[in-house]
């Protein structure tokens, strides 16, 4: 049945990529600017010069034309190539993928080593000073804007104590490089986990079986971790798996740029500002396709942590 569940999934996959390939289509097409002269330097070149590139580009074709070659391309496995690198978006997205996957997965860890801890202790003491704590860090953590948190850490870590570098790659600094871009973009994710770890865990600690649990003696350690724990992480899981989806989105982007971390992000941004319309577009779908499987990902591991859930 899991299985069928699966395939199901990936067939309804299908109309919503199509839906954002049309959405990316138009939104890069009509929006301001034109790549054709970006690439001819904008303000000198020949007019005949300026057509013949258009033709070549394709873009003096009708939109519906250009998208459906563009959708041909697509299920061909073809994104185009890069108007100002010269190089096929598909090996650059090869080539940033790796980093800003690296920078997530490293983002993610800071966020769950901090938040559920904490997450469960202000549960377990609720209304205490602890817990009063906790509730006030996390609503820092979330009000906080993604780059001012990056310029923060980086005054403070970079600047003054001087132990973190301030930006550049693991090739150029090591792994050192990781710690400051990838705290900052943990934090915002640590604050969501936190809270919702709290609730999830006061919830859970007032069902009947739970008071049956303590009730018959069992260690207060086992009633939390093996009883407690595991039924309270399921919305915690869909939390982290949307979260997930906007690290390797919005929050890299941002990120990416404040640190100057060679990944995903920091390449759309540059490709935005170059108006390298193939590059944008084949960024956009790949990191939509990112954020469709990881959902996906989510909704399998709920056999895991609750077996009463059936794919039918």
């Amino acid at each position: 049945m899991l299985y069928k569940y699966i395939l199901r999934r990936f067939i309804a996959m299908i109309p919503v990529l199509i839906g954002i390939t049309l959405v990316v289509f138009l939104i890069i097409h009509y929006a301001p600017g034109d790549p054709v002269a970006n690439m001819l330097g904008e303000t000198y070149f020949d007019e005949e010069q300026y057509e013949q590139l258009r033709h070549e580009l394709g873009f003096d074709r009708p939109v519906l034309i250009q998208y459906v070659t563009w959708l041909g391309r697509i299920v061909r496995g073809e994104l185009g190539n890069s108007l100002i690198r010269k190089r096929p978006v598909v090996e650059l997205i090869k080539e940033r993928f790796p980093n800003t996957l690296i920078l997530a997965a490293c983002g993610v860890f800071f966020a769950l080593l901090i938040a559920i801890p904490i997450g469960i202790l202000t549960a377990v003491y609720q209304d205490t000073w602890l817990d009063n704590i906790g509730r006030v860090l996390a609503l820092l953590g979330v009000s906080m804007p993604a780059f001012w948190r990056g310029l923060v850490l980086m005054l403070i870590f970079s600047w003054y104590i001087r132990i973190f570098p301030s930006g550049g790659s693991i090739s150029e600094q090591g792994l050192i490089a990781l710690v400051l871009p990838s705290i900052s973009l943990g934090i915002s994710l640590a604050a969501i986990v936190m809270r919702m770890t709290r609730s999830s865990m006061l919830e859970v600690l007032r069902q009947d079986y739970i008071t049956t649990a303590r009730a018959k003696g069992l260690a207060e350690a086992t009633v939390l971790f093996k009883h407690s724990l595991k039924n309270a992480m399921i919305p915690v899981v869909t939390v982290v798996g949307l979260q997930v989806g906007y690290l390797m989105g919005t929050g890299a982007i941002l990120t990416e740029t404040v640190f100057s971390w060679p990944g995903l992000g920091r390449l759309i941004v540059q490709a935005i500002n170059e108006r390298d319309v193939p590059l944008v577009q084949g960024l956009i779908l790949f990191v939509a396709l990112m954020f469709v499987l990881v959902n996906l990902v989510v909704d399998l591991l709920y056999v895991y942590l609750d077996p009463r859930i059936e794919y039918k």
